[in-house]
């Protein structure tokens, strides 16, 4: 049997297209694949994401705008590991996806690697960028 895994986010506040066309404009090779709304006497307010796909040079995601209010939303615990290139396409992806975000690691040099940062997005998504040459290769 074979198993695909997708991570699936969700937002609130009818935030999810915002949110993925803010991503796929920050990550190269990107785009929103499909996006089903919710209508009229659904359950979630009519418009808003009632599940879409959209992928991260090339990774595919899934997201929806929940009809339900939570007392929680996206942690740090989890975050989005993303390599680049180079060091100046770090700068880039970090300078798009810090905007109106919270540094939780700073974009430095650090010992794990010459140019690495750690964002919670404006939207509480977290994600890690570095330069992809710098990872360990004798990790399976």
């Amino acid at each position: 049997m074979t198993q695909e895994i997708t991570p699936f986010l969700m937002f609130q506040g009818g935030r999810a297209e915002e949110a993925m066309r803010f991503y796929v404009s920050a990550i190269p090779n990107s785009r929103i694949e499909q996006i089903e709304r919710y209508g009229p006497g659904e359950d979630g307010p009519e418009g808003t994401v009632k599940q879409a796909l959209f992928t991260l040079n090339g990774r595919a995601f899934m997201c929806f705008d929940s009809p339900v209010s939570h007392a929680f939303t996206f942690t740090p615990s989890i975050s989005l590991f993303t390599t680049c290139d180079s060091p100046e396409e770090v700068d880039e992806v970090y300078g798009k996806l810090s905007e109106g975000g919270e540094v939780l690691m700073p974009l430095d040099t650090y010992p794990f690697s010459p140019r690495f940062a750690w964002i919670a997005d404006r939207f509480g998504v977290s994600w890690q960028i570095t330069v992809a040459s710098y990872l360990r290769k004798d990790v399976p």
